[in-house]
């Protein structure tokens, strides 16, 4: 895979810089059932063949992701407990601060 193969899959998809493997799916079967002869009157196997391939590519791409299981990225990618961590200890989102927590 290339780089350029990289961006047209990811073009193709629609998909903006951030995206999960659930989003990469969901798209895949909707430009599928888009193009497939039993759905639409104007099928275009070609079409089918690169959202395939595209989708192909995009897994081959998640299946070699390396995740960073730091701190940082867990309260990048779970914004609530980012929050929590931030303001957590203001009467007006009815918290506690962690040292006031049984």
């Amino acid at each position: 895979m290339t780089y350029q193969d990289f961006k047209k899959a990811v073009s193709i998809f629609e998909l903006g810089e951030k995206a999960n493997f659930t989003q990469i799916r969901d798209r895949h079967r909707k430009h599928v059932k888009a193009h497939h002869p039993d759905r639409a009157k104007g099928s275009d196997l070609e079409a089918i063949r690169e959202i395939n391939c595209a989708y192909e590519i995009l897994k081959e791409y998640c299946n070699g992701y390396q995740f960073c299981f730091s701190e940082e990225e867990f309260l990048e990618q779970t914004p609530a407990e980012r929050l929590k961590r931030q303001f957590g200890w203001d009467p007006v989102w009815g918290g506690k601060s962690e040292s006031q927590e049984d």
